[in-house]
């Protein structure tokens, strides 16, 4: 079981060795959801998540016969840098099995931190078979990301410094992928304040919590499919689903599109980056029926590569209408580009890029076709700047903006 002297034992073991993560009041967020919305973010953590708690206490439990016959795990990218951490601070070799869909920067963190890593399948269930078989050939210590009480114990220390900096804390969000940070947060939790609301959070396409705790039983899906890699887990922990079914208030889930519009609020207003797991529970945000409470959303890690982040800014403008691309064709006359750029100017359309292709069509007297990629305020002034194209004779269409850096 997870008992209170655990939690102080991990506790103990980790001072010194997290970085600080205080809570960040937010008055965006606040403003938005109707509370007093404070983020514990995890992202400025050592290894850039707070998986580093789990791994690190988990290490200091091991006997040195365990240690000595070297550490393996399977994760897609955040144990596996905390793994990573603590085996070489321990002096232990670590092999860490990672899904190839890993981005790019968790795998060269995990090598830079000293470990062994071997890609293979496409979701972390499938790294964590050949991890389980590696486990047993090489005999190696099986350190597992989510179904270890004594890993989610140091994953439930961040209830300590939630209550320490927020005593009066009423509702405390927590991302969920197999169930082991949500587990310790919350059984933590509970012990210290039985009346605080723990509401655990979900990919919609990855809840497998979700499905479990309405089962009455651990669940397997199908499959997966979310762009938070974090938290994308066919089956949850067994071991740790009896402590969601008891401290976990609700369970809620978001659509990957909340992501987006999490990702742009926490890059614009916070300056923060975000993986899309831990923006779960930002999302989660517009899911509360609470009202004038002390909301606390757990930002679970930030470790994300620059090609993900591009897209997503990318994505996340297009969905808000603040950037759209239309074609038009034109007849194949001079004047009529500049006639276009002048209306765009008088409704502040900023020209992001443009392509006057003349080649469209054999016959040129048909027309060229004008596709230009605009910055926008909004869906309002998107369609204003439609409606202002048909009003002058154009008839323009909207399509997908692509390739807008090259």
């Amino acid at each position: 079981m997870m008992k209170l002297e655990d939690f102080k034992a991990a506790r103990k073991v980790l001072d010194g060795v997290l970085h600080p993560t205080n809570l960040i009041y937010s008055p965006t967020f606040s403003k938005k959801s109707g509370n007093n919305v404070y983020l514990k973010p995890e992202n400025m953590q050592v290894t850039g998540a707070y998986k580093i708690r789990g791994a690190y206490y988990k290490c200091s439990t091991l006997t040195e016969e365990e240690k000595s016959h070297g550490l393996i795990t399977a994760s897609a990218g955040n144990h596996a840098q905390g793994v990573a951490y603590a085996a070489a601070a321990s002096g232990i070799s670590a092999t860490i099995v990672m899904p190839t869909t890993t981005p790019l920067v968790k795998v060269n963190n995990t090598k830079e931190y000293g470990a062994e890593v071997i890609l293979h399948g496409e979701t972390f269930d499938d790294a964590a078979e050949l991890a389980a078989k590696l486990s047993e050939e090489r005999a190696l210590t099986y350190v597992h990301p989510f179904n270890d009480l004594t890993v989610a114990t140091g994953q439930g220390t961040i209830a300590y410094e939630i209550f320490q900096d927020l005593p009066d804390v009423d509702v405390i969000l927590v991302p969920i992928g197999g169930g082991g940070l949500c587990a310790g947060v919350s059984t933590l939790a509970k012990l210290l304040n039985p009346s605080v609301k723990v509401i655990g959070v979900e990919p919609t396409g990855a809840a497998c919590m979700k499905a479990s705790v309405e089962a009455g039983r651990v669940v397997s899906l199908a499959s997966v499919e979310t762009i938070a890699d974090g938290v994308a887990v066919k089956t949850p922990g067994d071991k740790v689903l009896p402590y969601i079914q008891e401290n976990v208030d609700d369970i809620v889930t978001i659509d990957d599109s909340e992501l987006l519009d999490a990702f742009l609020d926490m890059m614009e207003k916070h300056k923060m980056v975000v993986e899309n797991a831990g923006l779960l529970t930002i999302a989660a945000l517009g899911h509360l029926q609470e009202r004038d409470k002390n909301v606390v959303s757990v930002l679970s890690g930030g470790n994300m590569d620059v090609i993900t982040l591009s897209s997503l800014v990318q994505h996340g403008l297009i969905n808000r209408g603040r950037i759209f691309t239309f074609a038009v064709q034109l007849p194949d006359r001079p004047g009529e580009l500049l006639r276009v750029a002048e209306l765009l100017a008088r409704m502040n359309g900023n020209v992001i890029k443009l392509d006057h292709n003349q080649f469209v069509n054999i016959n040129r007297q048909s027309g060229v076709e004008l596709r230009v990629t605009l910055e926008a305020f909004g869906h309002r002034h998107k369609a204003e700047i439609m409606a202002a194209l048909a009003e002058a004779g154009y008839s323009a269409v909207e399509v997908l903006p692509s390739h807008l850096y090259d």
